[in-house]
């Protein structure tokens, strides 16, 4: 069985902490290396500044025979030269001929692999029975002139070395420990501050009442997250300008529905009145019938439009797009609608591929497409005269990579300062005679821009003049929808 949990919301001040003490916890291990190196630098100095004198002082006992030029050191003298051994260290030395043999000291010290410098002291680490000591040695000039030299080396013990070392780190880390502690609440303390005014912001904008969608002041919030308040006064923008367009539609939804439902009111009041005052006369009992009829239509059209708007103004259901054939939502658009052509005279016709023939495949709702056709299809047969035509026609288009979907009518068409204007809600032609909603291509126009296109209107016959009766300029609505990919391997 498996158990949902959800995602652990990440804390800033938290963020930014772990970010700033993490380093410092990192770094501090690898001070303590660079202290103890420098702490051994600083240990050293003294005592070897006091070995070299040392090794010097011996040096100056070095005699050499003038016979044969062989060394030998002053043994009374240099016991005097020479620091006794004490609790802590033991020292040694030695003293090497001309030829590399042995004059005085201690054998176990080793013979440097340099090569001699006369005069110029050095120093170097060793063992001396698998204990480490630090050696300093130089190399003396004989007195004949067949360039001879001696070796002198005095060797001594770490231990006063070690524990300089160890109280220098003391002095150093001891501290640390305590101000380390410190440094982090103090850290703590800055980044509390630092996000104090984050938390004003968000106080007011708690506060603020649920109407109020007004700018929030970048100037009254830190710099850093100043774009981020830009962000949310675009966004309180849209939504203001949103929800105005919102109560723009609900005012103008309910003044376009207060008229049918009057007319509604008023004839069946009429009705009633001529029932109780007895006059029956059939006649015009009918005609408050059809009026009556005729109102629940139009609020009956004006409700389903505005469904319809609803549905097409779901973000969430345009997102859920599926392969649409769009020739065979055309034919069946038709095919309901010649009932109603039929009453009214209009020759309705299809053009476009039989049988789904052709690559006439988008991406895109099919709910939404066939309220397209529906509203293109319905305007037309509205606004188009008996013994008109209306044509509804699919053109794949596969060079462009697009399907053509056009509807053509014969009516009176739209003067072309007019062709922006109708595809806004409840816009109506002054001079129309048609009893539509006003709704149909505000919706046409949203399904469209759903599916990454636009719609174009023009004159279906512009060089129309005198023509018949149903014969007008006409309109020609036409759109151009990307083909689904695939469609013309298909």
């Amino acid at each position: 069985m498996y158990q949902f949990f959800p995602p652990e919301q990440r804390s800033l001040f938290g963020e930014i902490l772990d970010w700033m003490l993490a380093p410092l916890l990192m770094l501090w291990p690898m001070s303590l290396v660079f202290t103890y190196a420098v702490a051994q630098n600083i240990a050293n100095k003294p005592y070897d500044r006091e070995l070299g004198e040392m090794a010097r002082a011996i040096a100056r006992q070095v005699v050499f025979e003038s016979s044969n030029g062989a060394a030998r050191v002053r043994l009374p003298d240099i016991a005097a030269e020479i620091p006794r051994a004490d609790d802590t260290d033991s020292v040694y030395f030695r003293v090497l001929g001309a030829r590399g043999e042995h004059v005085a000291g201690n054998t176990d010290l080793p013979v440097p692999d340099e090569p001699a410098v006369l005069d110029e002291l050095h120093f170097r680490d060793a063992e001396i029975h698998r204990e480490p000591v630090r050696i300093a040695y130089l190399w003396v000039q004989g007195v004949d002139t067949s360039g001879a030299a001696s070796l002198v080396q005095v060797a001594e013990t770490l231990g006063k070395r070690s524990r300089l070392t160890t109280e220098i780190i003391k002095g150093v880390i001891i501290p640390q420990f305590a101000i380390l502690p410190v440094a982090v609440f103090l850290v703590w303390l800055a980044l509390a501050r630092g996000i104090r005014p984050l938390n004003e912001l968000q106080q007011r904008i708690r506060n603020r009442r649920s109407e109020d969608l007004s700018p929030i002041d970048e100037f009254e919030a830190p710099e850093e997250v100043a774009p981020l308040v830009r962000a949310i006064n675009d966004l309180l923008a849209r939504l203001d300008q949103s929800i105005g367009s919102q109560k723009h539609f609900l005012a103008d939804a309910a003044h376009q529905l207060k008229t049918p439902l009057a007319g509604l009111r008023t004839q069946a009041e009429l009705a009633q009145r001529e029932i109780d005052t007895g006059q029956q006369d059939a006649r015009s009992l009918k005609r408050s019938l059809q009026q009556i009829a005729h109102s629940s239509q139009r609020a009956a059209h004006m409700v389903n439009q505005l469904l319809a708007m609803a549905r097409v103004e779901d973000k969430e259901s345009a997102l859920r797009k599926q392969e649409v054939r769009l020739s065979r939502l055309a034919r069946e658009v038709v095919r309901d609608f010649v009932p109603r052509a039929m009453d009214k005279h209009i020759d309705l016709g299809y053009e476009g591929p039989d049988h789904d023939d052709g690559p006439t495949q988008l991406m895109g709702q099919p709910l939404l497409i066939r309220e397209l056709i529906r509203n293109l299809v319905d305007n037309a047969l509205q606004y188009t005269p008996a013994g008109g035509e209306v044509t509804v026609r699919v053109t794949p288009d596969p060079f462009g990579q697009v399907v053509v979907l056009q509807v053509e009518d014969s009516g009176p068409g739209i003067p072309e300062a007019e062709r922006e204007l109708v595809f806004r809600a409840f816009y109506r032609a002054i001079d129309t005679q048609s009893d539509g909603s006003g709704l149909g291509l505000a919706i046409v126009k949203e399904i469209a821009t759903r599916h990454d296109t636009t719609v174009t209107v023009v004159d279906a016959r512009p060089h129309a003049t005198a023509a018949p009766a149903g014969r007008g300029p006409g309109a020609l609505f036409t759109l151009r929808f990307p083909l689904a990919d695939g469609a013309l391997a298909g």
